[in-house]
């Protein structure tokens, strides 16, 4: 029950973690390299990283990444496919899932006179799912041949079964620079900040105050706890909820998701025949985050670093550091990622592994990320119509 009672309460609140399921990032050669990215992306995951990198595609490209955690318990797929429209401009369409199947409702299989499982509970637990959607629509202006644009309108959608259910929209708007090896570039989250309206429906909320049913299924016995103090059958839900399971029924509200500021820098140098890339990313949090994260008052610094070589074009491999926490308990935390991939022509597969939680949780069970990428090199789709 605790998931369903954690639904959000009545009124205006910033959301810390409102859209944290977008927060982990897409495509396995990013996040093989730390998501240490803003200033690198230069293909279609640039709609996600910082839609100014649309720009730098020549030919269409189609992508797909899978990730489970925590033992399959959570998966997530991304997939995203962008285009070229003509000398100056590019497009993109993004859509992300995340979710959690088969969580188990216990709200009619409890017996709250006894304190325990009623009889025959199997039957009567349900099973829902909890899932987050996200859309993403990017556009990019190359501005100069060093200096690109962009922007990302997002709308998401957010699931708890029938129980509660919100909506969410903001912008996205990124740059970046480009001078020899060198490069950098910036992308605000949310800019508009994200307005989430959850609605909740009373109605999944219902409980079955019956203890007994006659042949005909008619009630015969009801509950104590669905009682008043004089004895009378308690009527409205709402009062049956509270009387159980003292705690008021969820209401809806509203959460803000404030802006992230994404910095990002970078750099390919050539060695010989093959390719030297380094990168290193700061994101600054304005909502308060202070619990293992370096801040400054109410904003916060997630550092991202990370480092790939690529061999004659063909193989490279990665690694980097996605997430570092310092706290008097934890002393100072880092959590590494490697990763590798293989560039086929027109198609490229990527793989990264990036929690180690496994190693000492086996019951958490490792995080891997598997992408693949097509280019579509054909005659007319180049950018400019030719070959």
């Amino acid at each position: 029950m605790s998931l369903l009672i954690a639904a959000p309460a009545q009124g205006q609140r910033i959301a810390k973690y409102g859209a944290d399921f977008l927060s982990g990032g897409v495509d396995a050669r990013a996040l093989g390299m730390g998501g240490a990215y803003v200033a690198h992306a230069d293909e279609v995951s640039a709609g996600y990283w910082n839609p100014a990198g649309l720009s730098h595609l020549t030919y269409p490209q189609i992508s797909y990444m899978h990730v489970e955690r925590f033992a399959g318990a959570v998966s997530f797929d991304y997939g995203a496919v962008a285009t070229p429209v003509n000398e100056r401009s590019t497009v993109s369409l993004s859509l992300f899932r995340s979710g959690v199947n088969d969580i188990v409702n216990t709200l009619n299989a409890w017996d709250p006179d006894r304190r325990q499982p009623r009889p025959n509970y199997e039957s009567r637990i349900t099973r829902f799912s909890a899932a987050d959607w996200a859309l993403f629509f990017g556009y990019s202006r190359r501005i100069s041949d060093r200096l690109t644009v962009g922007t990302t309108f997002k709308g998401i959608r957010r699931t708890i079964g029938d129980f509660a259910d919100a909506w969410g929209y903001s912008l996205d708007v990124g740059a970046q620079y480009r001078a020899g090896p060198y490069r950098v570039g910036v992308t605000v989250q949310d800019l508009s900040t994200m307005l989430q309206s959850w609605s909740i429906n009373p109605d999944a909320f219902r409980v079955d105050c019956v203890e007994e049913r006659n042949a005909s299924g008619e009630p015969v016995e009801y509950f104590d706890a669905c009682r008043a103090r004089d004895g009378t059958l308690l009527e409205g839900n709402a009062e049956r909820f509270n009387a159980i399971f003292s705690q008021e029924l969820p209401e809806g509200g509203t959460a803000l998701v404030l802006p992230v500021v994404r910095l990002g820098s970078g750099a390919v140098w050539p060695v010989g025949p093959h390719q030297v890339a380094l990168g290193l990313d700061v994101d600054m949090a304005f909502d308060g985050q202070q619990a293992f994260a370096p801040n400054i008052g109410d904003v916060s610094f997630h550092p991202r670093i990370g480092g790939a070589f690529s061999y004659r074009g063909v193989a490279e491999l990665r690694a980097g550091i996605n997430r570092v926490q310092i706290g008097d308990e934890i002393g100072l935390d880092v959590t590494p990622s490697v990763g590798a991939g293989l560039d086929l022509a027109q198609v490229s597969i990527d793989f990264s592994f990036g929690d180690f939680t496994g190693l000492t949780a086996r019951d958490l069970g490792y995080t891997y990320r598997i992408s693949a990428q097509l280019t579509l090199e054909q005659p007319g789709l180049k950018r400019g119509g030719s070959d």
